[in-house]
């Protein structure tokens, strides 16, 4: 098992969606959300992905597919 810790930027129109549930279990990935800071405009989503290399990759995918900004985090920022 791997695990990526990235940043979700949702744009508006996505943040009611259930993006991040549809995500792990389409591609059988645990997610664990470490920190969110979701208001009208904008979510933002600091989460940790734990599942194989392939099934972290196409999961992440899927998020840029549907419009979220995804970027690695590494550090203090993982907190």
């Amino acid at each position: 098992m791997a695990t990526k810790r990235i940043k979700l930027t949702f744009p508006q129109e996505l943040i009611k969606e259930p993006i991040i549930f549809t995500m792990a279990k389409k591609f059988d990935v645990m997610p664990n959300i470490r920190r969110a800071k979701v208001a009208e405009s904008i979510g933002e989503v600091v989460l940790e992905l734990e599942g194989t290399e392939k099934k972290l990759d196409e999961g992440i995918a899927y998020l840029r597919e549907r419009g979220v900004k995804v970027e690695p985090v590494e550090g203090d920022d993982a907190e």
